[in-house]
């Protein structure tokens, strides 16, 4: 059974007159267990291979080394399938035409859905809502599987109106969860992030190296079967007359969760968390009250992880005002280094931005922010990939220089890695 804690970390003093509190809040899970064997309901899992005319040759070849690494890490009994993508979605295992679209894993139909992958060939455009529509009707096909996720793979700009892809996103919200990557340069890293982001999963490029390719995907498919918990909710609390600012998650990676709220009741809203592995993740949490007299004191919020209507973990926000500015003066190490590393992934998207308008100046000023903040919060991971991109002239006061020729590789690198965050240590 997973057992969840939950720890705050915050200043609870506000001065005379102030109003907005500002939290983090570390959940972390333990005996979380393995996908679908914990007795909580079947999981199912998804690879979606882009077979369209861009991948080529040699690129098939390594997406479909890649897809075999991962079909290899299903755990047996876990229900699977296998989706080609190109202008429209195709079923490529298992091989039916009606009713459930999914198989459990044994030894026979992980053998059938090899063969199948081998036998992928390249053609068409690509229409990415189309793969993700064909997912979500794969999943529904088999009601037993609660915990749904995919794996998605790319190398080109979806042909499809920027419309169509978001309906088709907002289809899937809730109702799966997507890692996707994307090989070599041609695709967009907003457009895929934006796929991610809304169903709860992560993004990054993939060399075009078949090793590396395929340890990607056999990476993502353990971390998947690692998720025993199918799915949770943070619920937040405020008092009334109190506004919830934001709820982010900022640990591993910054997500902002504020408009993803779920009505719990006139006091409380619910913000999505997906699946849990055995880990720990940071979500901040900001509050603004109305003030009150120095000397007293507020439950600002009340911050709960919950699965199934049952509360597992909590963790209480407060408030105290007074006049002793040495208790309201400082920041909490934690907020102000998650405050950075937020800031840290808008500089370096902003940035980039910029950059391909042609607006110089301002990349320049984002991207040296960016190495100034990266800096600060030793981000190193950000810190190396800022400088593929820019020449540090002085980190600490973030002064640099465009580098006059750049790899696109390494910007998409750069770009995907923004929302990656590093933790303070405790």
């Amino acid at each position: 059974m997973a057992e969840f804690t939950a720890t705050v970390y915050q200043n609870e003093y506000l001065p005379a007159g102030g109003t907005d509190v500002n939290a983090i809040v570390t959940i972390t899970c333990v005996g979380a267990g393995v996908a679908g064997q914990t007795g909580a309901g079947d999981a199912g899992e998804i690879i979606i291979i882009d077979t369209s005319g861009s991948m080529g040759d040699v690129r098939m070849e390594q997406a479909k080394a890649a897809a075999q690494a991962a079909l290899v890490e299903i755990v047996d009994g876990t229900y699977f399938a296998v989706i080609s993508g190109n202008g429209a979605a195709f079923l490529a295992y298992p091989h039916v035409r009606s009713g459930p679209g999914l198989v459990r894993m044994t030894p026979q139909t992980r053998a059938e859905a090899s063969r199948a992958i081998s036998q992928l060939t390249s053609g068409g455009g690509t229409a990415i809502g189309t793969w993700l529509d064909l997912a979500g009707q794969l999943f529904f096909s088999v009601p037993q599987v609660i915990q749904r996720h995919a794996i998605l793979l790319t190398d080109g700009e979806n042909n499809e109106a920027p419309e169509v892809l978001n309906a088709a996103i907002g289809r899937a919200t809730g109702v799966y969860q997507v890692d996707a990557r994307g090989v070599g340069t041609d695709w967009k890293v907003d457009e895929v992030r934006r796929i991610a982001t809304n169903l709860l999963g992560t993004v990054d490029i993939i060399p075009e190296d078949a090793a590396r390719m395929s340890e990607e995907f056999r990476s993502i498919m353990r971390s998947a079967m690692a998720r025993g918990v199918a799915d949770a909710e943070l619920r937040v609390w405020s008092p009334q007359g109190a506004q919830v600012l934001f709820v982010r998650q900022v640990s591993p990676t910054v997500e902002d969760l504020t408009s993803r709220r779920r009505p719990v009741n006139d006091l409380t809203g619910g913000y999505p968390t997906g699946a849990w592995a055995d880990e720990s993740r940071d979500y901040h949490v900001a509050v603004r009250l109305p003030a009150k007299a120095l000397g007293q004191e507020q439950l600002a919020a009340r911050v709960q992880l919950v699965m199934n209507e049952q509360v597992f973990a909590q963790g209480l926000v407060k408030a105290k005002w007074s006049s002793d500015h040495s208790l309201t003066a400082p920041i909490d190490e934690q907020v102000a280094h998650y405050t950075g590393q937020t800031e840290l992934a808008a500089a370096i998207q902003e940035g980039l931005a910029a950059k391909a308008m042609g607006d110089d100046a301002t990349a320049t000023a984002k991207l040296g922010r960016a190495v100034q903040l990266a800096e600060q919060t030793g981000n190193e991971e950000a810190t190396a990939k800022l400088r593929k991109v820019v020449d540090v002239e002085d980190a600490e006061a973030g002064t640099v220089r465009l580098k006059k020729s750049v790899d696109k590789a390494d910007e998409m690198a750069l770009d995907t890695a923004s929302t990656k965050t590093t933790r303070i240590r405790r």
